[in-house]
């Protein structure tokens, strides 16, 4: 019977090894997964980690000295792994190896916070069980593959603080609804694709890119999305006619180049509990009411003619 394995690596030193909860996991691990697992160990610069004359799926963890330099190749030979972790590693550089493509049961991949670079990997797109994908916080540079787009489970992609270039794919318009899309603190450019706007979104962060044009199709009072972040961009629309979706709580649009006034909807919502329009061209009084009353001036200043509470009184 082969070994079913959730392989987390948390903050260095620490590597931790822990066996999914399901019933038919026996007491002792599959001898060729072990031998995998020890071997990884290894290539992270530990030759005798200790504990592991016992079972592997009874490994409660694993202090190493981690020297690796690189991604283990030797991960891909762990055919049952379904949930990888590698963060806060900022030794590890180089890219991904392309051996995670025989990881084809893993659901869950992140890698964060550490020195790998180079381009997203258009392989990624051959792991057709991944749902959740986060390769935030690394030094990754070039364009978004658009075969990212194709993975027909993907339903959370993080690509954010990263050296991204390029412009963003209509394929990501493609990932599972909801979706949550964080492309932030990149270098993206162009317009945004009409895509987005056609699928259903619970969280939607461009922030801190070089954005341009019309970003009034991402709204819409019947969609189901919670978060939306276009903050430190170069977007120019009129944000008179946008109907908010009425379940929204977070609304950035600050440091654009948006225009008209705020619609008055934005007072029945009922959970909204972040918004920032400042350093826009905005007009107009400020809609009052609603949880528009919790707002400061900060949420408004810097606008070319907005006025009410919380700023100056309308002349």
């Amino acid at each position: 019977m082969a070994t079913h394995i959730s392989f987390f690596f948390i903050c260095i030193p620490l590597i931790i090894f822990s066996s999914l909860p399901l019933p038919t996991l026996a007491t002792k691990c599959n001898k060729d997964d072990k031998k995998v697992l020890l071997r990884i160990i290894a290539e992270f610069g530990n030759q005798n980690p200790s504990g592991t004359n016992t079972a592997c799926c009874d490994w409660g963890g694993v202090d190493c000295d981690s020297d690796a330099d690189t991604i283990p190749p030797s991960i891909g030979d762990l055919p049952y792994l379904q949930n990888l972790l590698l963060h806060k590693l900022p030794q590890l550089v180089g890219g991904i190896p392309s051996t995670f493509t025989r990881l084809k049961r893993i659901t869950m991949l992140r890698i964060t916070w550490t020195g790998i670079s180079g381009p997203v990997p258009d392989f990624l797109s051959e792991i057709k069980s991944l749902n959740f994908l986060d390769l935030s916080f690394n030094s990754l540079t070039g364009s978004i593959p658009a075969s990212l787009g194709t993975l027909p489970n993907l339903n959370v992609l993080h690509l954010d603080r990263n050296r991204l270039t390029g412009t963003i794919p209509d394929s990501l318009g493609n990932l599972v609804p909801p979706a949550s899309l964080y492309l932030s603190h990149n270098m993206l450019s162009g317009s945004i694709p009409r895509s987005l706007g056609n699928f259903r979104t619970y969280i939607l962060d461009l922030s801190r890119n070089q954005l341009v044009g019309d970003a009034s199709f991402l709204f819409g009072a019947s969609k189901p999305t919670d978060t939306i972040l276009i903050s430190r961009n170069l977007l120019e629309f009129d944000l008179t006619k946008v109907a908010f979706p009425v379940n929204l709580t977070s609304l950035d649009l600050s440091h654009n180049k948006i225009y008209g006034k705020i619609p008055a909807q934005i007072t029945a919502l009922d959970n909204l509990q972040f918004f920032n329009a400042s350093y826009n061209s905005l007009c107009g009084e400020i809609p009052q009411g609603g949880r528009v009353q919790n707002l400061d001036q900060y949420s408004f200043f810097h606008n070319k003619c907005l006025c009410g509470a919380p700023l100056e009184a309308c002349k």
